[in-house]
């Protein structure tokens, strides 16, 4: 696992981290120890997963006062109350991250599932990204990935990062075949955060985009924040 240190000025770091509504593996929800893991992965853009309650109306698990208090700022995704839509939020901080335009795309499968899409103007230039949390059955998480790829058609090229919780135990790129024009970072294991063992978490890149350096956070407190930990990469342009 590697450790990240302060980003590169020519680089932006992204993480997706999924908060499971802030309940540690100590079954205590502590949204502060979810800033600090945040604060500690030197992040300018994070995707998070499970970002508010389960039970209608979804209040946000992650309260937006803390959020603001820490310097964060929230992408408006439409949820009245909730840090995002579907449990998928986007969250970003820096003088140099302006948003353009924000959406969401409803995603097919037995279980109700959705993604979020950011667009940024960044150091990088534009940036899209694109954050989501798949089902836990395989063939949902197929039709889910084709009917992503095939929303992404229809919108503007523009340079794109798909992050979040595939949900994906499988050691073979079932996944990553679906989306050929979509590069998946190598995986790495974030769960359980206790023993983390599969590589649940993804970062997949458009072309336009590389990475100078990607890994999983496990320092403390991330290794009971959540049962997740967070994945994070360092992004620059192709070439």
């Amino acid at each position: 696992m590697t450790r990240p240190d302060s980003p590169r000025p020519d680089t932006l770091r992204l993480a997706s981290y999924n908060i499971q509504k802030c309940v540690g593996l100590d079954l205590r929800r502590q949204p502060q120890r979810i800033l600090q893991v945040l604060d500690r992965l030197r992040a300018q853009i994070v995707v998070l997963q499970e970002a508010d309650k389960r039970l209608p109306p979804r209040p946000a698990a992650l309260p937006h006062f803390m959020l603001d208090e820490a310097g964060w700022q929230i992408a408006d995704l439409g949820g009245a109350g909730s840090l995002g839509w579907h449990g998928n939020a986007v969250i970003w901080r820096g003088p140099d991250i302006t948003v353009r335009k924000t959406g969401h795309h409803d995603l097919p499968g037995f279980e109700p599932r959705g993604a979020v899409r950011v667009e940024f103007d960044t150091v990088l230039g534009p940036l899209r990204v694109v954050g989501l949390h798949l089902g836990l059955l395989a063939r949902s998480r197929r039709e889910q990935v084709i009917h992503m790829r095939q929303d992404s058609r229809a919108l503007s090229d523009m340079p794109t990062v798909w992050a979040g919780d595939f949900n994906d135990w499988s050691r073979q790129p079932v996944l990553d075949h679906l989306v050929p024009d979509m590069r998946f970072l190598p995986p790495l294991p974030s769960f359980p955060a206790a023993q983390p063992l599969g590589s649940l978490d993804r970062i997949a890149l458009s072309s336009g985009l590389s990475v100078r350096a990607h890994g999983v956070h496990a320092d403390r407190p991330a290794h009971i924040a959540s049962d997740h930990l967070p994945v994070w990469a360092d992004l620059r342009l192709a070439g």
